[in-house]
């Protein structure tokens, strides 16, 4: 996701060393380790892809297959989503196999396919596909991973690209540190990944330039919003005017905000 939505999400539980482990012992291979690739697939309409499964552990594991929604909360972190909405494609995924035994150092093949419903709405539409390690056999101690692999699904049709900014609140972090907070909506149906320089904010105080702040890259789903922290570290205080200036698809959206900093 730049680094947000094609992020391989990862839980795992670890398991404490053993009392008495030295520090100077060779690193070993973790019980358990799974790794997908590639992380992050987009699919044309009704297409298929590969991702391929590696068990990079020392243990053998029992990898179960999964269906899932996928969504980036207002802070731009991964959520594994159970409901479905207008814009999941979790419904329209089929997986194949849904179950993969793998022995340490032993790779596997998972298919993705997709099969679009009749009047799907233009656009990207997201999707999870959650795979769950368990062990081989039962053993004593139970040590488990959950992976994840964003897919996105284009569906034919007219593509908009808009991102609008909507509002825009000041966070004061320290006393000489200010976060500028601003509100993006992502009003258009495909997924837009905001770069170094697509989002700048221009403070002017008394029509007299202050600082210019430039955000860091950032996802934005089809239909949602997200908030862009901008830190200013500048000594001017009082009224001012945030400039905000959104570039997207090689249009810009321009929007003016008073604050008081």
């Amino acid at each position: 996701m730049t680094a947000v939505a094609a992020a391989l999400l990862c839980f795992v539980l670890l398991v404490p060393a053993e009392a008495g482990t030295s520090a100077a012992r060779p690193a070993r291979r973790p019980p358990v380790a799974l790794t997908a690739s590639p992380a992050h697939v987009t699919l044309r309409g009704s297409a298929r892809t590969t991702v391929r499964l590696a068990n990079v552990g020392a243990s053998a594991v029992v990898v179960d297959v999964t269906r899932a929604g996928f969504a980036l909360d207002l802070r731009g972190r991964p959520e594994v989503v159970a409901h479905a909405n207008a814009r999941a494609a979790s419904g329209w995924l089929t997986l194949r196999p849904r179950r993969l035994a793998l022995r340490p150092g032993q790779s596997g093949v998972l298919t993705v396919a997709s099969r679009l419903p009749l009047r799907a709405e233009p656009g990207d539409h997201d999707a999870l596909v959650l795979m769950t390690t368990r062990p081989f056999r039962a053993t004593g101690v139970a040590v488990r991973m959950r992976i994840g692999v964003v897919v996105v699904v284009r569906a034919p049709g007219k593509i908009v690209r808009r991102v609008e900014p909507r509002a825009l609140r000041i966070r004061r972090a320290t006393a000489i540190r200010r976060v500028l907070e601003l509100l993006l909506a992502n009003r258009g149906n495909v997924t837009e990944t905001l770069g170094k320089g697509q989002v700048v904010v221009s403070l002017t105080q008394r029509g007299k330039p202050v600082a210019t702040l430039v955000a860091a890259p950032r996802e934005l789903r089809p239909r949602t919003s997200g908030v862009l922290p901008l830190v200013y570290r500048g000594s001017a205080r009082g009224q001012a005017a945030a400039h905000v200036r959104v570039v997207v698809g090689g249009r810009a959206a321009l929007r003016t905000f008073r604050i008081r900093l």
